[in-house]
């Protein structure tokens, strides 16, 4: 097993994420299996419990792990399936040598730091590592591990130290590190400057790590005098500085990566330049539907316009896998996406008279969108808002998808409004209710939060044949779909919802649990009790984020007929000549997109993608 380690230096939200999924996207490339682990040195035995203000969204596994968001990067990116022991946290390592000193295996020794947690964090490290995580039998051929905050960080040091002594243990050939750091540009001058780098790769150095490669974060690429300086403090040789400068798209991150040579590198370090004693036949990487994707999105014209009703909206990170999703979708569909975010609160009668400015702006957006899109949530605070949403897309004919929570409060607003049940509710947010359209479920605890709800994949089976789902998953009889909730559709009710025109048109395999409904007049009225972003792929968009675009933008009947005939989605039609720099029509004229980067800025850490 060869192993390549992703740092950070200087300051966080670098993009080490999207730096260390780019890696294993070019290592694949030329012929590799690849496996991902990310450390979280923070105390939470997972992310299930904080907060997405605190860490961005939950990333929610098919064993049901609940995980940092950077292992969704890495699931979309490399098209693979990981495991909860994939993300190491500090509380998962501690939880597991005080497991082990309780049950007397240390025979009687002090247990410490060094040697006890440092040998967990390695032993885990192999131990997953060997996991086969792309459907294929065996270990990968490479492991890519990305350590979570900064260097200096002192909740980092445990991992830093067996990080050390790792490296040292599978010797050289075996492991590379790759820093990412901070090159910025003095505004006042224009120039590029070194110093914040060479003091994190110091620091690094006085931790007993040394790298190997520095991928330096900047707004434009490295000149090469900066280059050569970066080399003389640093000890990296110069063809081992590459620049993740500002791209227009994240799909163009690897083919930076490619074009810098980062792949031979790479290669050299760990020894696979040349030996062939691996499974794998090492070859230049080809990333032509990389390629294509990025010049596709840039070409871009006929924009779609989503609203966004949710309560975290002051933080993008906080629904990143729906906005990915959106993202594929909209490719997928031809069109270029714009989110609008609209904080649920602010549709709310109190905040017409307590801000009325903010009110108005908010029903504007909503007003202004194709489609609307409620995701999942926990907690009372902005739902009166979201059923506002729900009900507006719902009486206006306005493309809906309802996620989780969103599927939830459609059912609740379909309830007081069209079924005249004006106490209708969910228990979560009024226990009392004395119509409890949505229920705690039976085997969920009330007491402790961590790993309590329905997690993780589970099978939906479509009862109606004839209905949009079914058809956007290409007339599947069942799917198998991520969940992440404590509440439910009550069951009990359902005969009446169906009475009344509301359809249950997914259920689970007891017929109990409610899994999707559709409004059947309605141009798209979706909700989902699972949550279809997490596995939506750039190849392989979400069918039922596919739907809400197409109807959005016109092409839902198109869309849905080729989805029941088998065809290839839409976007890959124009990958099907082998060019790429494709030709799109713009005003009824060709149009011969451009190689270069066209306009909009991407972020390595997420921030400025165009939704």
């Amino acid at each position: 097993m060869k192993y390549v380690l992703v740092t950070g230096g200087v300051v966080s939200g670098l993009g080490k994420g999207v730096t260390a999924s780019s890696i294993g996207v070019v290592l694949k490339a030329c012929g590799l299996r690849i496996t991902s682990i990310k450390i979280d040195p923070y105390l939470n035995t997972d992310a299930g419990t904080m907060s997405p203000f605190e860490h961005g969204e939950v990333f929610v596994l098919d064993d049901g792990g609940e995980v940092d968001l950077d292992l969704g990067n890495y699931e979309r990116f490399l098209d693979i399936k990981l495991t909860r022991d994939n993300n190491i946290t500090t509380g998962k390592i501690y939880q597991s040598v005080i497991d082990k000193e309780r049950k007397g295996e240390y025979l009687g020794k002090t247990v410490q730091v060094v040697p006890h947690i440092t040998n967990a964090i390695q032993e885990w490290i192999e131990r997953v590592a060997m996991i086969p995580v792309d459907g294929k039998e065996g270990p990968a051929d490479v492991c890519v591990i990305e350590l979570g905050g900064t260097i200096g960080d002192i909740e980092s040091m445990p991992f830093i130290e067996a990080l050390g002594q790792f490296s040292y243990r599978v010797g050289p050939g075996n492991f590379c590190l790759v820093h990412v750091s901070l090159v910025p540009v003095m505004n006042v001058v224009g120039e590029q400057k070194t110093k914040p780098t060479q003091h994190s790769v110091r620091g690094l150095r006085g931790l007993g790590l040394t790298p190997n490669i520095l991928a330096c974060r900047s707004t434009k690429e490295l000149e090469d005098n900066v280059k050569e300086k970066l080399s003389q403090f640093c000890h990296v040789p110069a063809a081992n500085i590459l620049t993740l400068y500002d791209v227009s798209n994240i799909w163009r991150i690897p083919l930076l990566l490619r074009d810098q040579k980062a792949h031979e590198a790479i290669l050299k370090v760990l020894n696979l330049d040349r030996v062939e004693s691996i499974s794998s036949i090492v070859r230049e990487p080809k990333l032509d539907e990389w390629v294509a994707r990025a010049t596709i999105f840039d070409a871009l014209q006929d924009t779609v316009r989503i609203a966004m009703v949710g309560k975290y909206t002051g933080l993008s990170d906080s629904y990143l896998s729906v906005l990915k999703a959106l993202l594929h979708a909209s490719v997928d569909c031809h069109r270029k996406l714009l989110v609008d975010w609209v904080a649920s609160t602010d549709l709310e009668d109190s905040t017409a008279i307590e801000a009325p400015d903010a009110y108005k702006s908010a029903w504007d957006l909503l007003k202004g969108a194709d489609g609307i899109l409620v995701p999942g949530g926990f907690g009372d605070r902005g739902v009166q808002g979201k059923i506002l949403a729900a009900k507006y897309a719902r009486e206006k004919n306005v493309p809906y998808l309802g996620i989780c929570l969103g599927m939830q409060i459609a059912v609740v607003e379909f309830a007081r409004h069209v079924m005249n049940l004006t106490d209708a509710n969910s228990t979560e947010f009024d226990p009392n209710t004395k119509t409890p359209c949505v229920i705690f479920m039976p085997e969920g605890s009330k007491t402790h939060m961590g790993a309590t709800m329905r997690l993780g994949s589970r099978r939906t089976f479509f009862k109606v044949a004839d209905c949009k789902s079914a058809k956007l998953y290409g007339n599947a009889t069942y799917v198998d779909e991520r969940h992440r909730h404590r509440y439910e559709v009550n069951p009990d009710m359902v005969p009446d919802f169906e009475n009344a025109g509301l359809q249950f048109v997914g259920k689970d395999d007891t017929g109990r649990r409610m899994e999707i409904i559709e409004i059947p007049n309605h141009k798209y009225f979706v909700g989902a009790q699972f949550h279809p972003e997490f596995k939506s792929r750039p190849s392989k968009p979400s069918p039922l984020f596919v739907g809400l675009v197409a109807a959005a933008s016109g092409q839902l009947d198109r869309v849905l007929q080729d989805r029941c005939n088998g065809h290839a989605v839409p976007a890959k039609h124009l990958l099907s000549n082998g060019s790429y720099t494709p030709t799109v029509h713009q005003n009824g004229h060709p149009k011969k997109l451009a190689n270069g980067l066209s306009n909009g800025t991407y972020y390595a850490n997420g921030n400025g993608v165009h939704a």
